[in-house]
């Protein structure tokens, strides 16, 4: 039946360009944003999901920042336990030679004392941004070095803890003597006992410092494998997009000749009135 009032074949053909035009926005909008998903309303529950991750790259952000600076304050106090090491080393050679009776104790002690002078300086000097864990004001070094996430959602924080190695007091460089020889022969145990906290003091630097360093680069992979699945959540596969958008753009023409035909359709019924 055929009617003036009612045009069920133009309504028909409005519905369908209205759903062509609206699929062709959405396309339009994930090609402009390069999201499939770029709010809610897109997909509230995967929206939802990718914020929170989103939330944590952020974090691991700030993480990998404060990893950064604790490396660098371990590295440089690693460099001078090292440093002084090689010095308690160089007095150790001085103490042997000492040991003798025909050398120049007065000579030596002035080298000896030069180079406690110096593993003095190089302790006061292994510093970064103000944290030494050389010296007994440093203390130790707390680092931020994850957020963990439960199944309930609920987030801690896990840091690193490097101890200080205190050598301004363990090590005690008024024990060498080479004033003489039998005084430079007590000293060798001391000068010992001095170069072995030394090692084992920069050993646990070192220990500390590679323990850092694998968590930088653990955050720095995990931070890309988030953002690399937040974009699986999110992102518009573009070629796909191009492709529908091109199908949308055809549909549309024909859904506006449809209109078009289906309005028309009124005029023929004037023909019968001829």
């Amino acid at each position: 039946m055929s009617s003036i009032l009612t045009n069920n074949s133009a309504m028909v053909a409005l519905q369908t360009l209205k759903s062509i035009n609206s699929n062709l926005s959405q396309t339009q909008s994930e090609i402009s944003t390069g999201k499939s998903i770029s709010s809610a309303k897109d997909n509230s529950a995967v929206w939802a999901i990718s914020k929170v991750m989103e939330s944590d790259v952020s974090g691991f952000n700030a993480i990998s920042d404060s990893l950064s600076l604790g490396q660098a304050t371990v590295a440089v106090a690693s460099a001078g336990a090292e440093q002084i090491t090689d010095l308690l080393t160089q007095m150790k050679e001085k103490v042997v030679a000492a040991t003798g009776e025909n050398v120049d104790h007065a000579k030596i002690t002035a080298d000896v004392t030069e180079l406690k002078n110096q593993i003095t300086s190089v302790i006061d000097a292994s510093q970064f941004n103000g944290a030494n864990l050389l010296n007994t004001a440093g203390g130790d070094v707390t680092i931020l070095s994850s957020l963990d996430r439960d199944a309930a959602g609920a987030v801690t924080a896990s840091n690193i803890t490097v101890a200080s190695v205190d050598f301004e007091a363990g090590l005690d460089l008024t024990t060498i003597d080479v004033s003489s020889a039998a005084n430079a022969d007590t000293s060798l145990d001391e000068i010992e006992t001095l170069i072995q906290a030394a090692v084992d003091g920069t050993a646990a630097l070192g220990a500390s410092q590679k323990r850092v360093e694998d968590q930088g680069n653990f955050v720095s992979k995990l931070t890309d494998a988030m953002k690399s699945g937040i974009g699986a959540l999110v992102d518009a596969d573009m070629e796909e997009a191009s492709a529908r958008l091109q199908a949308l753009q055809v549909q549309q023409q024909l859904g506006v000749q449809s209109l078009s035909i289906a309005n028309q359709g009124a005029q023929s019924i004037l023909s019968l009135f001829r």
